[in-house]
């Protein structure tokens, strides 16, 4: 097994149905606070592997990685095929916030945000999951495939914040 993607890498041939894929996304809160209530000051200061990051900082690129992306939802259905500013996640991870921030922090705003994110998908047509958005390394997205990717990756950061449980330090 790879370690960075301890659940396998997205399944592109996926046909999990809309409705679950929504679920899991609407899970994420509940899953994340739960994990990481279990750590210790230690396995959230631990890197979950080597070069990886520590539990503190998933848990922070997770509320801005799908901050990013509620946003990308947003601008795809009110504007035409826009082409969205991707960021540096391993930047972003380097902060000052997302090295020694709070992890209550980003609970609270990935709880607040997938509340909002979780009704809009339940709310969107098909129509609506066929809209695109441009990711200028990716090429187009559709809004369906950009749920499937995000639920795939609310598994992955949950996966490696398991393995920082599992951590005997």
């Amino acid at each position: 097994m790879d370690p960075r993607y301890p659940i396998g890498t997205l399944d592109p041939a996926d046909a999990t149905p809309l409705s679950s894929v929504i679920d899991e996304i609407a899970a994420l809160p509940g899953e994340l606070r739960k994990q990481v209530s279990r750590l210790t000051m230690k396995q959230i200061e631990t890197p979950y592997r080597e070069g990886g990051w520590t539990a503190r900082q998933v848990v922070h690129h997770l509320a801005d990685s799908h901050l990013n992306c509620y946003a990308r939802f947003r601008l795809a259905l009110t504007e035409e095929a826009p082409t969205i500013k991707p960021y540096s996640e391993k930047a972003w991870a380097e902060l000052p916030d997302a090295k020694s921030g709070s992890v209550d922090m980003s609970l609270a705003l990935v709880e607040g945000l997938h509340a909002r994110w979780v009704a809009l998908m339940r709310a969107m047509t098909p129509e609506q999951f066929a809209r695109t958005f441009v990711h200028p390394e990716r090429g187009a997205m559709t809004l369906e495939r950009t749920s499937r990717l995000y639920a795939w990756h609310c598994r992955h950061h949950l996966a490696h914040i398991a393995v920082s449980a599992s951590l005997g330090v």
